[in-house]
Formats: structure tokens, C-alpha cells, sequence
């Protein structure tokens, strides 16, 4: 069987373990930096959340990917009651999380609601890597007619 896959394509399925990966150099920097700046409580606010929004990533990731699945099987109707509770499960452990952060330190909220944005950090940084790579590839002559 041929491998019928552009470039483009291979280029695009690996965004989200680039932007997994993204997620996780920013948790570790921005964790040692909160640490540095504002102190322990800020810090482990910020990697509470960093470890949530890993979570809620992935798990985002997994419903997705059911669904896209239940939309090409139609004749093949399974419970959906998993994947209601793992949808439900991912707010529920954000916030008990806040809640618990919140009893203990007001500072570590902020930094709790900081974590909480990674995904949206990793994102852009999958953006501003596509765009570069976009930019530093070879323009290819055009042809002669």
C-alpha cells in the first residue's frame, strides 16, 4: 500500500504533541520564574494549574477524538455516559482545585488561574512555529509555460 500522506499533512498531525510539549516547557519555565519573582505559594499555584490544564488538555483531546469517531460509525451507537462524566470530571477537578487553593492562600489562586491559561500559551506557540516554518521554507521557482 502507498503512503499517500503530503508533507503538509505529516507537518500538521504532529501539532498536538508540539503543542503537549510547548505545554510543558512553559509549565517548567514559568513555575521557576513564579518561583523566583513572587515565591513558593504563586509557584505551586501556577504548577496546580499547569498540572490541570495538562489534564484538561488531553482529556479534551480524547472527547474530541470520540466524537470524530461516533460521527463517522453511525449505525454503531455506544453509551456516551463515559465520556459525559470525563467532560463533567474535567470542571469538577478545576474546581475543587480552586476551592482548595483558595482555603489555603489567596496569592495561590492567582497563580492557579495563571496555570489554568497554558493551553493557551502552547497554542500560540504552535502558532508562531508554523508561521516561521512557513516562512523559512524555499520558495520554488515557478515553472516556464
Amino acid at each position: 500500500m502507498e503512503d499517500t500522506s503530503s508533507p503538509a499533512d505529516s507537518f500538521y498531525s504532529g501539532a498536538l504533541v508540539r503543542i503537549s510539549r510547548s505545554m510543558v516547557a512553559l509549565a517548567v519555565i514559568a513555575t521557576t520564574a513564579a518561583l523566583l519573582r513572587w515565591g513558593w505559594r504563586i509557584a505551586l499555584g501556577f504548577a496546580c494549574g499547569a498540572v490541570i490544564a495538562q489534564l484538561n488538555f488531553h482529556w479534551l483531546k480524547r472527547v474530541v477524538g470520540e466524537l470524530a469517531d461516533r460521527a463517522t460509525e453511525a449505525g454503531n451507537s455506544k453509551p456516551a455516559r463515559g465520556m459525559i462524566v470525563r467532560f463533567l470530571l474535567r470542571y469538577f477537578l478545576m474546581a475543587v482545585a480552586a476551592y482548595a487553593i483558595f482555603t489555603v492562600s489567596r496569592a495561590s489562586l492567582y497563580g492557579l488561574f495563571a496555570g489554568l491559561f497554558l493551553p493557551v500559551a502552547g497554542i500560540a506557540c504552535e502558532a508562531a512555529y508554523e508561521v516561521y516554518s512557513e516562512l523559512a521554507r524555499p520558495v520554488e521557482p515557478k515553472a516556464k509555460s
